[in-house]
């Protein structure tokens, strides 16, 4: 019987085939990993899109090396970083490379919105905010400095869209993928009307967009070339998923409102899952969640656990030596770190906006540590970006409980981050809440697997999915006393530090 789902996650490090049973179970997986772009010029992201695919099929092919029975799959779903753009001809080619999510190109001196919808920009104090869409618009930029390109671009896609286009021969998209510069109506989840000012943000002829389709619907089947250079059935339907962070929030089974989602993963983000349209943040939309008709509240922290990368490649070379000395993972050291800190870090405060974000806090943000006493070391730091990082995060959970009406009961916490017992305790003290893994690591590609499963019908609805489908593997409770002192260092001090350095922030901007 058919019952296995194949679900192929694109992530910014690798690309993941992994086979799940009905009951979200790993049956076989396979790891391709892929550069995650290159750079030929400062802030420029780039790669080929054919590196994607070649890995896409590489990851499947292993899938049979290892035996995996192609009949026993019922369907396949796709899941991909978000925010990488394609440009493609006429016959399906790319014009040009890829425009990676990484990317930080910006095109300064765009005609700004204008009519009534730019009057309701100034009177709403919103303008700047406009002006930095339509700066960070990657069609903006190819239309200003390659029109030749855009001129010749018959399709304008996601990554989600062009791996779909190769999988099937057709151009259609998932509408849970859209997630970006392009005029897409957030609330209706469709794309924008005519009379929308996304259009006049970032021009751009409606031809050139995938047809959208809804998640857990099917894409279309597999393809002969396809199926040739994979090896995935012919025919085997593809359906519809969503981009990574809202399978991952699926997969980590947050269907409801009360479960706050974490993402310890580049991008930290925490979502929760709504049947109404709310902008926690004005003008930044909640994105499409995972299930039809739903929305994925985010915040995020741009370079969230990134830091955690960048605190191991600057001050981690003891604990890596010592890790292969000893044949075990580095991660186990930087937990002993982390232990080896009280909480609170002995006063030190760290705010992590090394990227500021749009409108949270602003885009003037920076990142700073406060408190440095002469008994600080490397271990305090490390402890301090991980308490920081959860600090922005809860401020976040509280500024979404506040505009949705819904308290967050419980935590789900994802991505690389999550494997780390000290953090998830960290997580679970800062909250005051109960923070619990996924019973899987690869919990987005597991949510596109539930996706799979709803629309092939192996389980009847998405909360018989999330139950039969969902695990939690561990569960850290919060201990009181830490949670106190972590309320006062967090009332006290940081959720003072932004306005107090705010000034400073700005001034530094025009220096």
């Amino acid at each position: 019987m058919s019952e296995n789902l194949l679900a192929i996650d694109n992530g910014t490090q690798s690309v993941r085939a992994l086979v799940f049973d009905p009951r979200g179970n790993i049956v076989a997986k396979q790891r391709v990993e892929i550069e995650p772009y290159y750079s030929s010029a400062p802030g420029l992201a780039e790669q080929d899109p054919e590196v994607f695919w070649r890995a896409v099929c590489e990851a499947c092919q292993g899938l049979w090396a290892q035996g995996v029975d192609k009949s026993s799959l019922a369907a396949v779903a796709l899941t991909t970083q978000r925010s990488t753009l394609i440009n493609l001809d006429k016959n399906g080619k790319p014009l040009r490379p890829a425009i990676v999510w990484l990317d930080q190109r910006r095109t300064e001196g765009l005609k700004p919105v204008g009519g009534l919808w730019g009057a309701a920009f100034r009177v709403a104090g919103a303008s700047e905010t406009v002006a930095y869409l339509q700066a960070e618009g990657e069609s903006n930029w190819i239309r200003t400095h390659q029109p030749e390109v855009w001129k010749d671009t018959h399709k304008y896609l996601f990554l989600s869209g062009y791996l779909t286009w190769r999988l099937i021969g057709q151009f259609v998209d998932s509408v849970a993928c859209q997630v970006g510069y392009v005029p897409f109506d957030y609330k209706a989840q469709a794309w924008a009307t005519s009379w929308d000012w996304k259009w006049q943000a970032v021009p751009m002829d409606l031809r050139i967009l995938p047809d959208l389709i809804p998640a857990a619907s099917p894409l279309g089947v597999i393809s002969a070339e396809a199926s040739s250079a994979t090896g995935i059935p012919q025919g085997l339907p593809l359906i519809a998923a969503a981009a990574d962070k809202a399978t991952e929030v699926l997969g980590a089974g947050c269907l409801e409102p009360h479960i706050g989602c974490l993402s310890y993963g580049t991008t930290a983000t925490i979502n929760t899952t709504h049947k109404r349209y709310i902008e926690v943040i004005s003008l930044l939309p909640p994105y499409p969640a995972a299930v039809p008709g739903r929305y994925s509240f985010e915040i995020q922290i741009y370079r969230g656990y990134w830091m955690v990368t960048w605190f191991k490649h600057q001050f981690g070379l003891r604990e890596q030596k010592l890790a292969d000395e000893q044949g075990i993972e580095a991660e186990s050291l930087f937990d002993d770190l982390i232990r080896s800190v009280p909480p609170g870090s002995d006063g030190l405060v760290l705010q992590p906006y090394w990227s500021p974000g749009l409108r949270f806090p602003g885009p003037e943000a920076r990142g700073a540590v406060i408190g440095f006493r002469d008994m600080h070391t490397r271990a305090h730091l490390y402890r301090a970006i991980l308490e920081g990082l959860a600090y922005a995060l809860r401020e976040g959970a509280e500024r979404t409980v506040r505009r949705s009406g819904v308290p967050i009961t419980e935590l789900r916490v994802a991505g690389g981050g999550s494997q780390s017992d000290a953090a998830l305790q960290l997580t679970a003290d800062i909250f005051g809440l109960p923070a619990s893994r996924p019973h899987v690591y690869e919990a987005s590609g597991l949510g596109a697997a539930i996706d799979a499963a709803v629309g092939a019908g192996l389980h009847a609805d998405f909360s018989t999915a999330i139950r039969e489908m969902t695990h939690v593997r561990d569960t850290f409770e919060p201990d009181a006393k830490t949670h106190a002192r972590y309320d006062e260092l967090y009332n006290g001090v940081y959720k003072k530090m932004y306005s107090r350095l705010k000034p400073l922030y700005e001034r530094m901007r025009t220096i």
